[in-house]
């Protein structure tokens, strides 16, 4: 039977180059410099190692740096597409189900596929590589041997990782615990570094014998210093890769993640006290703004992307900024008393991507509705923006009460302005959302925790824009601080509420007229469905 392999490769790459490179001139120059920007400083990265490894005289030192920074390829390949919810493209098993590609080729394929998270690092390989062969005192047969067999090696493991959480977070409840977890884990280093190791890890890396470990081995391999116990660990390493991800590969080949991730779910109680909160928008204002809002929420806490972001934003912030707010000698020692605010607009970021950029995402082909109901599209943006205010207020509002429980520094006054400061900043994020979730319209997978609710040129974009959105807010606290006046504080984020209103104003206003405009191209967008590469 013939390799559909190469088919499929060549349908990946189309994807990629759709993905990253925006439809007319201007927005493909945007994706290509954007690209161009990002590998070329791993390319550059790849370039100096080479002319450091390509060195005669390093010989010796090369011998104790060259496992360290293969360790580093190792753990960015295989840790970074976790921590970042971005795990590159897979197989839709689902749908490639249906030809008749033997286990061995649809595996082959996801080994393949992995290299979309490994491409800084393959890039990284190839400096070391060249660098190496480019050495007369190192043999070049080994550097090739130990670098392809060590790029294979982390192929497998990936592949393997990857099946495993697909087919864990299948499940409703360990997927968001599990998610939740590796999320928080991105934290560890940071705490880590106050901290320091715990003494038991600490005396275990002391004490476990470097050479059992396979970057150790690739090393001395690809440095022509080998003995036969190095060929051993790097084969025994590549050989458990390939039965692990193999292994994990069949597993989730069999089993049904629609069954997995159904659950039979309670019925609420007309007097339950959730639901009583979602009936509040009833009671405060008139239909249809009302059951939109309604709506809103109850779909946007039954969506496992948005409960993880949630509540992240009032943990993993507190992760993030503690151990800086207790360093001595760090600027955010003499700002203790902002850390309320600093924590909510790092959350308010965190949030911004489910509730800000791409509103229509979660509804996908349901977005139709919209067209099809007596409500205007005005009243329905209208009502998606007040859902956000609601998330943002429920988020401070935790964020508060976690400052509280762990005492810190924070008073009335504070928390005050931090409700003020994210209010103000959804004014702009809110303006700035209602117009990029119609430019960069995108269909999301609601049960889907992982990954970005933007494409990746307009998140970049949001990314640039926020600090342009938050201007208004800052030059309010530069302003306090040069006149010390609580009083010429408050005077600027009143100009900044009035400026952020008139914003909002006028780009909902916009964005209804673009909705009305372009009608068929964003519920084409939103409709469309997932091809075989997910």
């Amino acid at each position: 039977m013939p390799s559909r392999i190469p088919a499929v490769l060549w349908a990946q790459w189309r994807i990629l180059w759709n993905l990253r490179l925006a439809r007319g001139s201007g927005g493909r120059l945007v994706g290509l410099a954007l690209v161009v920007v990002w590998y070329g400083l791993w390319t550059a990265l790849a370039a100096s190692t080479a002319v450091v490894l390509a060195d005669p005289a390093r010989r010796e030192a090369m011998g104790a740096a060259l496992p360290w920074a293969l360790l580093l390829v190792f753990g960015y390949w295989q840790l970074t597409p976790v921590f970042t919810a971005s795990l590159g493209a897979s197989l839709n098993l689902t749908k490639v189900l249906i030809y008749p590609i033997p286990e061995r080729q649809l595996f082959a394929l996801e080994v393949l596929l992995r290299v979309t998270t490994g491409v800084e690092m393959l890039l990284v390989l190839g400096g070391i590589t060249l660098g190496l062969l480019l050495n007369p005192a190192v043999p070049g047969a080994t550097v090739l041997v130990a670098v392809t067999v060590f790029a294979l090696l982390n192929l497998l493991l990936a592949a393997g990782t990857r099946s495993l959480l697909e087919r864990l977070v299948a499940h409703k409840r360990m997927r968001e615990a599990l998610v939740f977890l590796l999320v928080l884990a991105v934290a560890l280093p940071q705490v880590l570094a106050h901290t320091g190791l715990p003494r038991f890890f600490a005396s275990w890396l002391a004490h476990s014998p470097a050479g059992l470990w396979p970057w150790t081995a690739a090393g001395r391999v690809a440095l022509g210093a080998s003995t036969a116990a190095d060929w051993a660990v790097l084969g025994a390493w590549t050989l458990a890769a390939y039965l692990f991800g193999r292994w994990q590969f069949s597993r989730t080949l069999r089993v049904d993640a629609a069954a997995a991730g159904s659950a039979p779910r309670p019925v609420p109680r007309a007097g339950a006290w959730t639901d009583r909160l979602y009936r509040l928008p009833v009671r405060l204002l008139p239909d249809p703004l009302a059951a939109l809002v309604e709506k809103e929420l109850r779909s946007l806490f039954r969506t496992p992307r948005f409960r993880l972001v949630f509540l992240m934003g009032f943990t993993f912030g507190f992760l993030i900024w503690v151990p800086l707010w207790r360093t001595e000698s760090f600027i955010f020692r003499r700002a203790a008393e902002d850390f309320a605010v600093l924590v909510s607009v790092y959350a308010l970021l965190l949030l911004s991507e489910v509730v800000f950029w791409n509103v229509f995402g979660f509804d996908r082909a349901a977005a139709q509705l919209y067209y099809s109901a007596p409500a205007r599209l005005r009243t329905v943006l209208a009502a998606k923006n007040l859902a956000a205010a609601v998330v943002v207020v429920l988020e401070a509002t935790m964020i508060t009460a976690a400052c509280l429980l762990l005492r810190m520094p924070v008073t009335a006054g504070k928390i005050l302005e931090a409700y003020a400061v994210l209010l103000i900043l959804s004014l702009f994020l809110t303006a700035a959302g209602n117009l990029s979730s119609l430019y960069w319209a995108r269909p999301v997978d609601p049960d889907h925790s992982w990954g970005r609710t933007s494409r990746g040129r307009s998140h970049a974009l949001m990314v640039l824009v926020f600090p342009l959105l938050s201007l208004p807010v800052l030059l309010a606290y530069v302003a306090r601080h040069v006149f010390q006046s609580q009083l010429v504080f408050l005077g600027g984020l009143a100009v900044a509420t009035a400026l952020g209103a008139l914003c909002y104003r006028l780009a909902l206003g916009a964005a209804a007229g673009l909705a009305e405009r372009q009608r068929e191209d964003l519920l084409a967008v939103l409709t469309a469905g997932a091809g075989p590469l997910a």
